[in-house]
């Protein structure tokens, strides 16, 4: 480019050229200029119900530094994009979930939240249904999912007042069944 500006112009105004042209990339921050795009595969917590898919994705519009670029329901699990060096400077992978988390908890009250993926091995997962009865509005679904989803081992939880339904996804080596349905007749949710 230059070289260019050389062959256009005299030597006098060569020298003007190319001493905007360093003063402009001087200009340019270092991490602008080398600013990449990050995606990170996180689980979304709070994702109980395919209608909640819909307030995720108009929670994520009030974020405009962070995209959401996939969202998969049944393991929830969604891969956000973002400007690394923009928002998340000098921050470990770790403290970047953290910040991640934060934000999430903020926009919505708490009732999302993201946590690092599954790192057991989704065919050593096993599904378990328990039937409720009494779960008949969206935050009773938030409580009782939110009972089953904070015990260890369960990976992914859904909840459905239209179905009378829990669903989890559980690591069979550190939780099972029972775990599940003594926690929840514990905070008072009635089984089928």
């Amino acid at each position: 480019m230059i070289t260019m500006i050389t062959f256009l112009f005299a030597p006098r105004q060569t020298l003007i050229i190319k001493s905007l042209l360093i003063i402009l990339l001087l200009a340019i921050p270092a991490n602008k200029a080398f600013a990449e795009d990050q995606k990170v595969k996180v689980r979304i917590t709070g994702l109980f119900s395919p209608e909640r898919e819909l307030d995720l994705r108009q929670i994520m519009e009030q974020w405009p530094d962070i995209k959401l670029t996939n969202l998969d329901f049944n393991y929830a699990e969604a891969v956000l994009t973002f400007d690394s060096v923009k928002l998340f400077q000098k921050a470990t992978p770790d403290q970047v979930l953290t910040r991640l988390d934060e934000k999430m908890r903020s926009l919505t009250q708490g009732t999302f939240g993201i946590k690092p993926v599954s790192t057991t091995p989704r065919e050593k997962l096993i599904q378990v249904e328990i039937l409720v009865a009494g779960l008949d509005c969206k935050a009773c679904c938030l409580a009782a999912y939110e009972i089953v989803a904070k015990i260890e081992g369960v990976e992914q939880a859904t909840s459905s007042f239209k179905a009378g339904r829990i669903t989890a996804l559980i690591d069979p080596q550190k939780t099972q069944k029972p775990v599940l349905e003594a926690a929840l007749k514990q905070r008072g949710v009635v089984l089928k």
